[in-house]
């Protein structure tokens, strides 16, 4: 198996030094290049048309002319199953709120080891969100800050069907492989996921799979 990875990176060396690193793994293969979000968006789209979607998307949080978290949105309006890692020198509380709100799965500083990022990118590959120790309590933390209402701040109940789904959303199933795995209809599934996603007060797939865990809810 070869994991597909498109490369978004403003700074030339950068970019250079972590396509080099990634070639160097088996079974990873960078498939395109991209120097500032809309280059990101338009090289996602091309390869996506050309049957060869990327499995993950590396996106540096800040490039010029569209940043990292607006194309990161875009990918993941059009494409819900886009898998994105964030890449930044910062480890600020809103920029991790702001990636994980746009769908992002992971976030990683750059001055991380080689095998952790390795790692990340193939926990995200198999649809595990990936937030390093360091910064998952700014997170929770930039959660419960950012627009939660007194009463938002415990999900509402799941149902035990509701809790079957999440776990499976948790462990990267698709709304196709979930409907298959529990003999549900397709749109039965979209309709649980949205359900769950307004009752856990979350905005996307990423988000609920990390207040699950946090709140030990399966």
């Amino acid at each position: 198996m070869t994991i597909s990875i498109l490369l978004c990176e403003d700074q030339t060396l950068m970019r250079q030094g972590l396509r080099t690193i990634l070639e160097l793994e088996p079974g990873f293969q960078v498939v395109g290049e991209a120097a500032d979000g809309n280059e990101a968006v338009q090289r996602y789209q091309e390869l996506t048309a050309a049957g060869k979607r990327p499995d993950v998307v590396l996106m540096d949080i800040q490039m010029p002319r569209m940043s990292g978290v607006q194309a990161a949105a875009i990918l993941t309006t059009h494409d819900p199953e886009a898998r994105i890692i964030m890449l930044t020198t910062f480890d600020y509380e809103d920029y991790v709120y702001d990636a994980i709100k746009a769908g992002a799965m992971g976030y990683l500083l750059k001055d991380v080891p080689a095998n952790e990022l390795i790692t990340t990118i193939l926990q995200v590959h198999a649809g595990e969100p990936s937030i390093q120790p360091r910064i998952a309590n700014k997170l929770l933390i930039e959660f419960g800050r950012q627009g939660r209402s007194p009463r938002s701040t415990q999900p509402d109940k799941l149902s035990p069907r509701e809790i079957e789904i999440l776990k499976l959303i948790s462990e990267g199933a698709s709304n196709r492989k979930i409907a298959e795995q529990l003999s549900l209809a397709e749109g039965t599934v979209k309709n649980y996921v949205s359900t769950i996603l307004d009752k856990l007060h979350t905005e996307n797939r990423t988000q609920a799979a990390l207040l699950a865990r946090e709140r030990k809810l399966f």
